[in-house]
This record gives C-alpha cells, sequence and structure tokens, in this order.
C-alpha cells in the first residue's frame, strides 16, 4: 500500500503542478494548441490517478479506518478532476481560438484547487502510512505489541 501511495503522491503532485500552469497559460499563451496539450498532459495524470486509487481501493481493504475514509476522499475529487478536464478539452474542440472564456478559467481554476486538495489528502495519508511503519519498527524493536495509544 505505501508503494501505491507513493505512486499516487508523485502523480498528484506532477498534476497540481501542470493544473496550475493551465492557469497561467490564460494569460500568456494565445495558442489553444498548447492549452490542448497541456490538457492532453492533465487529464494522463487524472487517468493515472485513477488507476491508483482504484487499487487502493482494493488494497485499503486490509488498511486502517483513516486509510479507507482518505480513499473514500480521493475518488470523488477524480471524478472532479475527469469531468473538468474532459469539459475543458471539449470547450478547446469547440472553440479553436484564444480560451479566455469565464467558463474555461473557471474550469481551470477548479481543476487547480482540486488537485492541491488531492495531493493534500494523498501527502497526509503517505506520511501517517510511513509515521505508522515507523511505528511498528520501534515496537518490534522495543519488544512492545499492539496497536499504538491514542
Amino acid at each position: 500500500m505505501t508503494q501505491l501511495l507513493s505512486d499516487a503522491s508523485d502523480e498528484a503532485l506532477e498534476l497540481a503542478d501542470d493544473a496550475n500552469e493551465t492557469k497561467v497559460l490564460i494569460l500568456n499563451d494565445e495558442n489553444w494548441v498548447t492549452h490542448a496539450l497541456m490538457l492532453a498532459k492533465v487529464k494522463g495524470h487524472v487517468d493515472n490517478l485513477a488507476l491508483i486509487i482504484e487499487k487502493l481501493n482494493k488494497a485499503q481493504k486490509s488498511g486502517s479506518e483513516l486509510q479507507e475514509q482518505a480513499v473514500k476522499q480521493m475518488l470523488p475529487l477524480v471524478k472532479e478532476l475527469s469531468a473538468n478536464t474532459t469539459a475543458a478539452i471539449n470547450y478547446l474542440n469547440q472553440n479553436k481560438t484564444r480560451p479566455t472564456s469565464e467558463t474555461y478559467t473557471q474550469y481551470l481554476q477548479k481543476n487547480a484547487d482540486t488537485a492541491r486538495q488531492l495531493s493534500s489528502i494523498i501527502s497526509s495519508l503517505l506520511e501517517y502510512q510511513k509515521s505508522m511503519a515507523e511505528i511498528e519498527k520501534l515496537r518490534d524493536k522495543l519488544g512492545v505489541s499492539g496497536a499504538p495509544t491514542p
């Protein structure tokens, strides 16, 4: 599960960076093709995350309640990112001009916000997972068994 979380964290960070970069394109780039290429990159990250989170969802059955809740929080965020990215791509395909409409800008802003939120959830869960693994190592070293006390 830790490797899946690490993969998800890496992918989410790249997604957040690229989603942020799409917002900058609104201000700096007049070429809709550049927007389309960046959105395709974002879509690739979203699709990869969807696959990783699907694997996490299957693996979390053996995880903690916190892990289960975190995975359940991730699923709707990935679905939202997918829907917004697809809508932005469709907008570009229909309006092959400099994309600056309010609707398009909102798609990009929402994607950037959602990507940051998703990245934060995954990073927090990964840190939790690493901390729990470290606690287990220390317990083994000390010969203590059982779950950590709150």
